[in-house]
């Protein structure tokens, strides 16, 4: 069994990846740490943890954990990912990564010397509904495709909210912005050429609230909103010229909607509908990436994947500022 720890007790973790480790067949949850031995002995105690650290160091310098989930602020993403990388543990890391492409290099380093597993945890590339969105599109099932569209928003205002503070990483793009872009890029095998947007931020807090964003890949566009300031909303659509794909439910399913997929003939009166009951992408995400530690031959979303999604973000976030098309 892949033994995880925790490092941090962030809600991520406590609500869904801590619980999909619990459940998981090739893993177990066996420490967490944090800078408060208290909090962190309540929620090992929780889940049935044998072992709590009141700091990160001391997680990370033991000898009973195999690997570590990452759930801090972002702007700490990659300082402790590289310690861990360092301490000879592999690494799961909340999304997003880093604050911009250039800081993962360091990290790809770190794993390289230590060789280990460094992932960042986009849960949805585990989910069979992508996986087959992605079949469909490449079987040709709507043809050649032209146009994405997609859709996450959700209402916050909490000053406290670490999505709500710059100095943390905090900011639309970083935190939701990245599912379109990511989803796109994984069912297309593409990376973006070109990009344009209006980026809004909040006078208060500083962080972008609002991008709406047109990319130029060879061959189709994507044209998606993200905001944290309205009402909760996520799709995705991948229109081709014989029919299009609906993904219900496309990054959080089970919250937003259930997962399914819908797709349309090109005449609009014909649809054949795909649904995935009971799959839970935190459990796939974990175990796979567990396999991958111990050696097994699957796919993760290994960095250099996670360097072109960041690109992506970075040219969202100049092109925002500069108002012209921007090179990915």
């Amino acid at each position: 069994m892949f033994r995880w720890g925790v490092l941090s007790t962030a809600k991520i973790g406590r609500e869904q990846v801590i619980p999909a480790i619990c459940d998981a067949e090739n893993g177990v949850l066996t420490a967490v740490a944090s800078r408060d031995e208290g909090r962190a002995r309540a929620l090992a105690d929780r889940f049935g943890a044998p072992h709590a650290f009141g700091s990160y160091e001391a997680m990370l310098s033991s000898d009973s954990i195999d690997g570590v989930y990452i759930p801090v602020p972002t702007s700490q993403h990659i300082e402790w990912a590289v310690k861990a990388a360092e301490a000879g543990k592999h690494v799961l890391v909340e999304k997003p990564i880093a604050l911009n492409a250039a800081e993962i290099e360091p990290l790809i380093a770190a794993r390289d010397r230590a060789g280990v597993v460094v992932s960042e945890a986009f849960m949805v590339t585990y989910h069979p509904q992508w996986m087959k969105v992605r079949d469909l599109i490449a079987d040709g099932a709507i043809g050649r495709l032209r146009q994405v569209q997609g859709a996450f928003t959700y209402f916050n205002t909490d000053p406290t909210n670490t999505r709500n503070i710059p100095e943390l990483g905090g900011g639309g793009l970083p935190d939701i912005g990245v599912y379109p872009t990511v989803t796109t890029r994984f069912v297309t095998g593409k990376e973006p050429v070109s990009v344009s947007a209006t980026v809004e931020r909040d006078p208060t807090f500083g962080t972008d609230i609002y991008s709406d964003v047109r990319a130029k890949f060879d061959g189709f566009e994507l044209a998606f909103y993200c905001s944290t300031q309205m009402a909760l909303r996520q799709m995705m659509v991948f229109h081709g010229e014989k029919g299009l794909i609906e993904v219900d439910g496309p990054f959080n399913a089970g919250d937003y909607e259930h997962a399914r997929i819908t797709l349309h003939n090109v005449g609009h009166n014909q649809a054949e509908v795909f649904r995935f009951p009971g799959v839970r992408q935190y459990r796939l995400q974990v175990e796979t990436f567990a396999r991958r530690a111990r050696g097994e031959d699957v796919a993760i979303f290994d960095l250099e994947n996670s360097v072109a999604n960041q690109k992506f973000i970075d040219a969202v976030f100049r092109a925002g500022e500069t108002g012209n098309w921007e090179t990915v």
